[in-house]
């Protein structure tokens, strides 16, 4: 254990210099609550999207390591502010006209456009948590509604009764003057309409803990600031929240930077002690526009799920996280393979290696080993040669080029060649396009079929790729690579593809034949 602590302090992986930092809070004395309590925040107003299951899982990488280094205990609370109004509709769901009647609600007082839960944030908060469980994380949920009308949050609200003022002039300066004049830090909820009211307060009593407004028909109210009748604005939400809780680590996207000092300060003027922030860059679609819940561009979680593994994505959002990255299709492939390699490695490292390791950072202590002898991208051109339509078609092939694999010995790609076929079928196959051979390409590639004929080698990558090579040096291409690039256009359809010799290997020799032959007399043109 000392030595992973060790490791652990000298890892220049982001998570652990983040732990480190978190470790420094309490270096003098643990913290009185008796855990280090992480925190995720989550706007149910449109369906959970991968940057929000990215927040959370980065957030438990940074858990775990902390927990490397420390013996304090560690909670992650994943909070949900469904009491937020409705502002818009999302154009991802279902019957939109119901739901702009319901423009302003608390998304847990709007009806659910699926027809499944009581509310719209319900539905959304179902969805995040079977996310989130589908990875197994340990958390707890938070839902805004129950926070505020439990009771949980009426000292913080007294408090900001107390020092209204104080907080008002925190958010006015960040205010323009036109916003200044209707502001309020609360945001009553009226007791008729049921309607998030965006009023100034025309009277805050500190002592009885209520606040006095007109609705927007100019009717004046008397709200208690306890029990639910009252939320805070999104920005003092969020330090009244740390306040409350003694939130120690919160990451959240480039967006709230900006926000992060007056997030601080508010928690302080309520006598909390602002916690450790960590800001990671947004991600993108294949555009290079931001990823939004409202609009549901980039990849769904689901989506992403049904052609790759949960690890891989869980790899993907370990790399960089302060460098915005595109998450769109073409990723998963890429993610999958990279994700397997490293988890080959592992097995051989020292501690501190794997402690810079993904992998560690994915599974913790419980690494498993990888039984992927195939690559990814291998058995997705594997899929497009074979135009497969279901996996078992392409066990006949990995059958022959491992004679031992089973479905059963060999479970990760089993579940590869699945979601092979089914990545093929949908994004490799309509996208196709071979091309014709030119008369240095037609006279090498067929040099490369007599060769094969006349091979009586070892049916091994190495060697095949080994006589692949020479073909393309014997044929003058210049670069060499422009000879593999003729067999991935020509034979493939794509302008790249797997080391050839491996190809060969996993489809056949004789296999490989006809696909040249095919490929040289146009066949595949149609």
């Amino acid at each position: 254990m000392t030595d992973l602590r060790d490791a652990a302090m000298n890892s220049k992986a982001w998570a652990f210099e983040e732990a480190r930092r978190l470790l420094k809070r309490y270096e003098k004395a643990p913290p009185e609550k008796g855990f280090v309590l992480f925190e995720t925040g989550y706007g149910p107003s449109g369906l959970p999207h991968i940057g929000t299951f990215g927040e959370v899982l980065r957030t438990t990488m940074v858990r775990r390591a902390f927990e490397v280094m420390s013996d304090i205990p560690t909670k992650l609370i994943c909070f949900s502010d469904d009491l937020d109004g409705l502002r818009k509709v999302p154009g991802n769901v279902p019957n939109q006209d119901m739901l702009a009647e319901h423009l302003q609600k608390p998304l847990t007082s709007v009806p659910d456009p699926f027809g499944t839960h009581d509310s719209f944030g319900d539905h959304n908060n179902a969805m995040l948590q079977r996310f989130l469980d589908t990875f197994g994380f340990e958390y707890e949920f938070y839902s805004a509604k129950q926070f505020y009308a439990s009771g949980q949050f009426d000292e913080i609200l007294l408090r900001c009764a107390e020092r209204y003022d104080d907080l008002m002039k925190i958010m006015l300066k960040s205010l323009r003057d036109e916003r200044q004049q209707t502001y309020s830090i609360f945001l009553p909820i009226h007791p008729e309409t049921g309607r998030v009211q965006y009023v100034p307060m025309k009277h805050v009593d500190a002592q009885n803990g209520t606040v006095t407004f007109d609705d927007e028909q100019g009717r004046e109210w008397t709200l208690p600031v306890t029990g639910g009748n009252v939320k805070l604005q999104w920005k003092p939400d969020f330090g009244a929240r740390w306040a409350a809780l003694g939130v120690d680590f919160e990451m959240y996207g480039k967006e709230h930077a900006t926000n992060e000092k007056i997030y601080d300060a508010i928690c302080r003027t309520l006598g909390g002690r602002p916690p450790e922030h960590f800001t990671f860059e947004l991600f993108l679609d294949e555009n290079g526009q931001k990823i939004s819940k409202s609009s549901g561009n980039g990849i769904s979680i689901d989506e992403w799920l049904t052609y790759a593994s949960t690890e891989s994505l869980s790899y993907f959002m370990f790399g960089k996280p302060k460098t915005a990255k595109r998450l769109y299709f073409d990723v998963i492939p890429k993610a999958v393979d990279e994700y397997h390699q490293q988890l080959r490695a592992y097995a051989d490292q020292d501690t501190a290696q794997r402690m810079a390791n993904p992998i560690f950072h994915i599974h913790g202590h419980n690494v498993p080993s990888s039984s992927m002898i195939i690559s990814f991208a291998m058995l997705l051109n594997l899929a497009s040669v074979a135009s497969a339509e279901d996996k078992d078609a392409l066990w006949g092939f990995i059958r022959r080029y491992a004679p031992d694999a089973t479905p059963e010995t060999h479970p990760d790609l089993d579940e590869a060649a699945g979601f092979a076929v089914r990545y093929y079928n949908d994004f490799v196959k309509p996208t196709r396009e071979f091309r014709a051979a030119d008369d240095q390409e037609r006279v090498a590639m067929s040099d490369l079929a007599d060769r094969l004929r006349a091979y009586d080698g070892p049916v091994e990558d190495e060697a095949l790729q080994t006589l692949v090579f020479a073909v393309g040096k014997d044929h003058d291409f210049d670069p060499l690579r422009n000879w593999f690039k003729a067999l991935y256009e020509v034979l493939l359809g794509a302008s790249q593809g797997p080391r050839f010799g491996g190809f060969i290997a996993l489809y056949g020799v004789d296999e490989t034949i006809a696909l040249i032959e095919d490929g040289l007399a146009g066949k595949l043109l149609t």
